[in-house]
């Protein structure tokens, strides 16, 4: 996902909207296709001004985007919080709906995070020659944009590939590198990038998307049920979005409570099945109890990071468990 709208659509209605001036059907099958769109999709920000949140990015990107240039970038930060969502505005904003396709490549690094992706898919990109100018007028940037989302998932090899690629391209190519965490890109990579950590999003910017979307799709929900919601997606709206789509369908046009989010969060909250899940929750239990030091705490919540980053690099969640339950338990027992 990733920060996000102040409304409108990344899918552009126009040639449908051709089609039902001219045929009585093309209207109804306009709003039935809108209605089959995910609401993450369905309300990413068009452009740099509608990213919420992430002032300092913003501020930056619309620089860059008045005088038709970028460096090359490093985002990163919590899912959710629009890393894909911004460059991809920015992209459109530089290049223009006609030539957004041609000058954007879009990677999946978790997917394609080989060697051999970089030799090949982007190299060849890269070397591409751009030409075009845009019809609105406006100045159109002489380079391509290669997004490489996920890409603490890129084995060293391949980053290693990619810093040559980032050098000898430099004329016709900007790299966006999009990660969750920065301490698995290589310095010789993050040294050629301009880095822009993005925040979880506040609750009150949360509360004020997710009414928005309310308001526009006719959704209903309690005072409860948005509290609710905004403490389990953990300031990730993309979560918090999909959370309130499937609600939505579950009521069926009712009005959502807070038994309907529980019931659609599932197990992760109720009963903490989820390994990561449970590290969060823990944390802030301990943060609040009284009855430890906080010299008690200090050592349990090192022992949270170290599971969390055990947990994210895909360890045994069983084993990390008894290792975490097992300080947790020495902590308290010194108090007994």
């Amino acid at each position: 996902m990733q920060a996000f709208l102040k409304g409108g659509t990344s899918i552009s209605t126009k040639p449908v909207k051709d089609k039902a001036s001219v045929s009585g059907t093309g209207s109804a099958a306009d709003s039935k296709k809108q209605k089959l769109i995910p609401w993450v999709e369905k309300y990413r920000p068009k452009c740099v001004d509608e990213v919420a949140f992430q002032e300092e990015v913003v501020a930056v990107l619309k620089k860059s985007l008045q005088g038709a240039d970028l460096p090359n970038l490093l985002f990163y930060g919590p899912p959710g919080t629009g890393k894909t969502s911004t460059i991809l505005a920015a992209s459109r904003e530089l290049f223009g709906p006609e030539l957004f396709r041609q000058r954007v490549l879009e990677l999946n690094a978790s997917d394609e995070r080989g060697i051999q992706v970089v030799r090949e898919k982007v190299k060849n990109f890269a070397q591409l020659t751009v030409g075009g100018t845009r019809t609105d007028g406006k100045p159109c940037p002489p380079f391509k944009i290669i997004i490489l989302d996920e890409a603490d998932s890129m084995t060293s090899a391949a980053q290693a590939a990619l810093r040559r690629t980032m050098e000898k391209e430099s004329k016709t190519t900007r790299f966006c590198l999009i990660c969750n965490y920065v301490s698995r890109i290589i310095e010789p990579l993050t040294s050629r990038c301009s880095k822009f950590r993005f925040k979880p999003l506040a609750d009150k910017i949360q509360t004020q998307r997710i009414l928005e979307i309310c308001e526009k799709e006719n959704v209903k929900i309690t005072k409860e049920a948005m509290n609710c919601l905004i403490e389990v997606s953990e300031g990730d709206l993309r979560k918090a979005i999909t959370f309130l789509q499937s609600a939505s369908r579950l009521t069926a046009g009712k009005e959502i409570t807070e038994e309907e989010l529980v019931e659609i969060a599932g197990n992760l909250i109720n009963n903490g099945h989820a390994a990561t899940q449970l590290v969060n929750q823990l944390h802030d239990i301990i943060i609040e109890r009284e009855d430890l030091s906080d010299k008690q705490k200090a050592v349990i919540a090192e022992k949270l990071a170290e599971v969390d980053k055990c947990l994210a690099d895909g360890a045994d969640e069983y084993l990390q468990m008894l290792s975490l339950f097992a300080v947790v338990m020495q902590q308290m027992t010194q108090n007994s």
